[in-house]
């Protein structure tokens, strides 16, 4: 007599389930990989309108800019593409890794940094400058995921309690001293953001959320206060509330970057043809004040597409978060896309006059090797993540 059922009993019944889970999982995130590259296409044109005339910069090369940044294009996407490839457990295990390599290259910094626009961020290696504090965004989202996830995996259902808290913070409080004592003011601003946002998602408890909000406030007047930020620093923060303070000195960027971005009107006066731009009255205008290029050139309707762009990478970062098929990958990808949402409203906010001028890249669009590359490897983190996930939440 033939039998009629065909399924089999014991411990090998759930193997077939693993793999139609396997068989499910989705393929590349290409909206969120045309996007980000579609940003990098956009930022390379734009750092090649903000230096072609500048001679001071690029020694009489009007395309010495451009090939240095189709370089750090290249070094990126080989960078994406290995983290893309990397087996899920293989970035687990190299996270700690990571995390060490970026603190020591933040001691390297206060040791044998370089010293720009006030602060000690950077190391030359060759002829390219590397500046660490963009890597630690990075792995200190991934260690603080590491951390709960080690933690809360194995307990499935268990709440992040106190001591998952405390030691995220303390991963976080690391780099976070180091990047103070450069002073980088803008990347510390980008990573506490980054960090509430990464205890929020992780679940921390809601008085833990107020106490550290709290914290942050009482923190800064304390740092006006007892002066641990410089002086320049400080009257950037006077010159935002009130920008007519000092037109010429701690307003003038601010000043500047406006009067770019209003000249240019609805559709722009035309890439390479910026008057503002061409005149170089904007300061650092191919790295901090790269939106200003897209306002004066692509008009409201060019940044409005650039600023569309920003926000279809940062929905599909909360997208893949949401249906990662672990606490681990859901964690770090809400914290790329905390990382990369304040990141981009601090850079455009202070281009338009809305933040304090504070010195950090627009994400994959701004000049420079270290932004673009912890870019580009938190994006072939997105996908590795996306890759590995068994579909939406609740199948």
């Amino acid at each position: 007599m033939t039998v009629l059922s065909t399924r089999p009993t014991g411990r090998p019944a759930a193997r077939p389930l693993r793999a139609a889970s396997s068989l499910r999982a989705p393929g590349l995130d290409w909206l969120l990989m045309l996007a980000a590259l579609a940003l990098v296409v956009l930022g390379t044109l734009l750092v090649w309108s903000a230096t072609s005339t500048r001679a001071d910069l690029t020694g009489g090369d009007p395309n010495a800019y451009l090939r240095k940044q189709l370089v750090n294009v290249a070094i990126g996407l080989v960078l994406m593409v290995a983290v893309l490839a990397t087996d899920h457990r293989w970035v687990r295990i190299l996270a700690p890794l990571a995390y060490l390599a970026s603190v020591g290259g933040l001691v390297m910094v206060l040791v044998a940094g370089s010293t720009i626009n006030g602060s000690r961020s950077w190391i030359q290696l060759g002829g390219m400058s590397i500046q660490p504090a963009e890597f630690a965004k990075l792995a200190v989202v991934i260690g603080m995921a590491l951390v709960v996830a080690e933690r809360t995996e194995r307990r499935w259902g268990r709440r992040v309690g106190s001591l998952e808290v405390v030691v995220m913070l303390v991963i976080a409080a690391v780099p976070a001293a180091l990047i103070l004592l450069q002073p980088d003011l803008g990347t510390m601003l980008v990573l506490s953001a980054t960090v509430f946002g990464v205890l929020a998602v992780a679940g921390a408890g809601r008085l833990w959320l107020a106490g550290l909000s709290v914290g942050a406030v009482g923190g800064a007047v304390a740092a006006v206060s007892l002066g641990v930020l410089k002086p320049y620093q400080v009257d950037r923060f006077l010159a935002f509330t009130n920008p007519g303070l000092d037109p010429r000195g701690a307003g003038y960027n601010t000043e500047q970057a406006r009067i770019a971005v209003g000249n240019g009107g609805l559709f722009g006066q035309g890439l390479f043809d910026g008057s503002q731009t061409r005149s170089g009255f904007v300061p650092e205008q191919h790295t901090d004040f790269i939106f200003t290029v897209a306002g004066e050139e692509l008009g409201l309707v060019g940044a409005g597409v650039l600023i569309l762009l920003v926000a279809v990478v940062i929905w599909r970062a909360l997208v893949i978060s949401a249906q990662a098929g672990d606490l681990f990958g859901r964690v770090a990808a809400a914290g790329i896309a905390c990382w990369w949402g304040f990141q981009a409203f601090q850079n455009i906010g202070m281009c338009l006059g809305i933040m304090p001028v504070t010195g950090v890249p627009l994400p994959f669009v701004s000049y420079g090797g270290s932004s673009l590359f912890a870019g580009m490897l938190a994006l072939g983190l997105l996908q590795n993540i996306h890759l590995r996930s068994a579909g939406p939440l609740g199948r």
